[in-house]
């Protein structure tokens, strides 16, 4: 699957570049702020796949004594870098949008339409490429960039057919704000999603309550807390929860351990951490006492 990523983004740069080049050479010849416009989000597309790949191949890094977790958080990063490129860029063309707006100069929609069109071919291929099922939020990043791409020169071919039969020069500046807002929506998902992730919320679709009330209905519990829900990175959450039971032995103890394991495990956590703690070890009890003195023996 990690080969594969890195291959997907590998050829998604290629396609990139090449379009990134041929806008950027169009929209100066063209005089099209949509389409220097697409081209500039062209260019933080590559910016953005190029960064995925790096990424990419920094998860790949097994865990270690410096990352007992492994580097997942590095695409998750990447990811955000990504999402907030997104937006700067988004708010600079909106920004051009304006002045053109007030000022609208001439544009050669004769130019302007085939480079758009070409543009267009070449999103399809790196969205297809790139695929739109993801388990990882770094790729994700690097498709909702090209997903924007795609829509944004889908508006520079309306916007060059719309001047080559009217004339009406405004539909530049208007194209290129509503490229602009899609951009930043795309952007804002991604900062959110990694930003949830690196403030350690709870994943979505898990429900802390929920979970307590499952676990203590396994038998022997009398009760739970300090349960954390968190993601190692995109899509991968992890859990530890502290179980009180009643005095008993080590293999009953573990018992439930293994069914509390079992029910986190149907939920989609693999990564779990259950510490079982005896509700009688507060008390002056002969077991909790013996248990103490073996404790302090082994320090």
């Amino acid at each position: 699957m990690e080969n594969s990523s890195t291959k997907r983004l590998s050829l998604t740069l290629g396609v990139t570049l090449l379009i990134f080049f041929v806008e950027i050479v169009g929209g100066i010849i063209s005089n099209s702020l949509a389409l220097l416009s697409d081209a500039g989000h062209v260019f933080t597309d590559s910016l953005a796949i190029i960064l995925s790949l790096i990424a990419s191949i920094i998860v790949k890094k097994p865990s270690g004594k410096k990352a007992t977790y492994g580097y997942q958080k590095a695409g998750i990063l990447a990811a955000f870098i990504n999402g907030v490129s997104l937006i700067v860029i988004a708010g600079l063309i909106i920004f051009e949008g304006y002045r053109r707006f007030i000022n609208p100069p001439h544009i050669d929609s004769d130019v302007m339409l085939p480079i758009a069109i070409i543009g267009f071919a070449g999103n399809i291929i790196m969205a297809f490429i790139l695929g739109h099922k993801h388990t990882d939020l770094n790729i994700k990043s690097a498709w909702l960039h090209v997903i924007g791409d795609t829509i944004s020169s889908a508006g520079v071919i309306l916007a060059g057919a719309i001047i080559k039969y009217t004339g009406w020069l405004l539909v530049d500046p208007i194209v290129s704000w509503f490229v602009g807002f899609i951009i930043i929506f795309g952007g804002l998902r991604v900062v959110k999603d990694s930003l949830w992730i690196f403030l350690d919320l709870v994943p979505k679709g898990f429900d802390v309550e929920k979970i307590s009330k499952e676990i203590l209905k396994v038998k022997g519990v009398i009760d739970v807390h300090d349960i954390h829900i968190w993601s190692i990175g995109y899509r991968i959450p992890a859990f530890s929860v502290h179980v009180v039971v009643s005095d008993q032995l080590l293999s009953e103890a573990d018992r439930i351990r293994k069914e509390i394991e079992k029910k986190i495990g149907d939920i989609g956590v693999k990564h779990s951490v259950i510490q079982i703690e005896c509700s009688g070890c507060d008390n002056n009890n002969f077991y909790c006492k013996v248990k103490k003195v073996s404790e302090h023996g082994h320090h």
